[in-house]
């Protein structure tokens, strides 16, 4: 298993990233492979906050938890991904039996899963991203939009093989942008 901690404002110590390694080592028992995992840790006035970043090959789990103690966050941002493991187990349990074995769900990628760049133009572009659209189907990428914690997701529909965009609306519900 592979870690990438980084710290914003704090000095990663060898204690606070031995302790970060056993905590995330917890979440091998779901995979067979485990990809190396991207740990951000920030200190900001009284607040330490702690994002976790795990590429996969059909989607990435993400987390993020902010406390007044570096420990307690890490503590609360494993017991969030668990969950999200967890919580979201059922749905890609039915995504698994096309697919082969559960552990195949959690393989490494294959690639890069995001690339980030800085444009010098006259509108100042911020960051892009670069993804593999992979096909799956409408239940599948909200699941993904869902872990990730984002409100909206792109993605290639299997059904179609168009590009699609699913997004959460402000009642709760779901939409889905077809493009004609």
């Amino acid at each position: 298993m592979k870690f990438n901690i980084r710290g914003e404002n704090i000095e990663v110590t060898p204690a606070l990233g031995e302790y970060v390694e056993k905590k995330l080592s917890k979440l091998e028992r779901y995979f067979d492979t485990f990809p190396e995992v991207k740990v951000n840790l920030k200190v900001y006035a009284d607040n330490q906050r702690v994002e976790v970043n795990i590429p996969f090959r059909d989607f990435m789990l993400r987390a993020e938890e902010t406390n007044t103690d570096m420990y307690a966050a890490i503590d609360l941002v494993v017991d969030k991904l668990e969950r999200q493991i967890r919580k979201h187990k059922t749905k890609v349990n039915r995504k698994i039996r096309e697919k082969g074995s559960a552990k195949m769900m959690f393989a490494a990628p294959e690639a890069p899963v995001a690339v980030e760049e800085h444009d010098e133009d006259e509108i100042e572009l911020v960051r892009t991203k670069r993804f593999d659209l992979k096909p799956m189907d409408i239940e599948e990428a909200v699941l993904q939009m869902n872990m990730l914690g984002h409100n909206f997701f792109v993605f290639t529909n299997s059904a179609t093989n168009e590009t699609n965009v699913v997004y959460s609306r402000k009642d709760g519900t779901y939409g889905l942008i077809e493009a004609k």
